[in-house]
């Protein structure tokens, strides 16, 4: 029988917003909940609610059959006695202690010959392997990170609990890194909670992901699912739908919307839309440029507009433009050279009918 976990806790901090987040569903054994959001969503003071290192001012939290909170009982279970591993943002590794010495930190009630085996497993699972009696300053960004993970799953906890695993790292190793995260969570096949603001940290990692804001969770669902078809405009905005406008649906064919958008008509798809208000998300990957008066692509939906600005990110390029409404897209840098993208160049962005996500605006 699939285990869960119930939260429903309440917590007030001066001068931000209440944390009043909710959140059920069951979990099987290798689990990956993402709890994602901006900065001050509240995902990390749930996080720590269910670790026992943060009291809330009312509510409970349940785990299996197990009660960690219950302020109207008045239980309070100790981090201690909650069985959890956890793993702080900055890994929080103890500079006297050697790779052993971190790992066996919380294996103290094992005989000192369980303790080693217990120890040398974990050695050889996170490829520490000649690095036992290294001290945490000699060891790499991905190193530390994996000793960190060793010491919170050594005692053999039965939750584990994630506070963005990968932010302290650069930006290579911690692409090389997700993956290897994702498999290692499989192989300990332990239940996890993984705090995150990064999109492709939370499709990599994630079975199931919470959208938070302003304390409240917004979504609970698979991410693919989640980041494609958003609840609502808040969801669409804090999981980086870069486009969000308000349109209507004058026509339904089959589940092929058309909506107008400030004059502008979209083809989208929307069983049982007609006559609604609606929200038209699109995501910027999703929309294709083309020079204008090129031939087009299969796509349904091809809009001229006018380039308003670029901006660099890495190797991609973030294309606004003025199609009538405002839109944005993801380019190459070599598609941006070839389409000769700039402040005031006309272009054509095409879109599919199945990237337009309708979202009526009553919900």
């Amino acid at each position: 029988m699939a285990a869960e976990i119930a939260i429903d806790i309440r917590k007030t901090f001066p001068g931000r917003a209440i944390i009043r987040a909710q959140i059920r569903y069951p979990v099987e054994a290798s689990t990956v909940l993402i709890l994602f959001g901006p900065s001050g969503s509240g995902k990390t003071t749930m996080l720590r609610s269910v670790a026992g290192l943060e009291w809330p001012d009312e509510g409970a939290i349940r785990f299996i059959s197990r009660t960690w909170l219950d302020t109207a009982s008045n239980i309070r279970v100790s981090p201690q006695d909650r069985q959890i591993g956890y793993m702080p943002q900055e890994y929080a590794l103890f500079p006297s202690h050697t790779v052993e010495g971190n790992i066996a930190y919380g294996l103290g009630c094992l005989t000192p010959t369980d303790r080693k085996k217990r120890v040398d497993e974990l050695v050889d699972l996170f490829q520490l392997r000649g690095l036992e009696s290294a001290r945490p300053r000699e060891l790499s960004g991905g190193q530390q990170q994996r000793v960190a993970l060793a010491r919170a799953v050594a005692p053999r906890p039965q939750l584990l609990l994630l506070d963005e695993p990968l932010s302290a790292l650069d930006a290579p190793t911690r692409l090389q890194l997700r993956g290897e995260l994702r498999s290692l969570l499989k192989q300990l096949a332990l239940p996890s909670m993984i705090v995150t603001h990064d999109w492709e940290e939370a499709l990599t990692l994630g079975d199931v992901m919470a959208v938070m804001s302003e304390g409240t969770v917004l979504q609970l669902g698979a991410p693919q699912d989640v980041f494609s078809r958003p609840a609502n405009a808040e969801v669409a905005k804090v999981v980086g739908v870069e486009t969000v406008v308000q349109g209507q649906v004058v026509a339904n064919d089959n589940g092929l919307a058309t909506v107008a958008v400030n004059g502008i008509t979209l083809k989208g798809l929307g069983q049982g839309l007609c006559g609604t208000g609606v929200y038209v998300c699109i995501r910027a990957e999703d929309v294709v440029l083309e020079q204008a008066g090129s031939g087009m692509t299969s796509a349904r939906n091809h809009l001229i507009g006018t380039v308003t600005e670029v901006a660099a990110y890495g190797v991609m390029v973030q294309v606004k433009m003025d199609c009538g409404f405002p839109l944005t897209a993801m380019v190459t840098r070599g598609a941006m050279e070839d389409l000769q993208l700039k402040a005031g160049s006309s272009v054509v962005a095409a879109i599919k009918a199945g990237a337009v996500h309708l979202v009526p605006r009553s919900s």
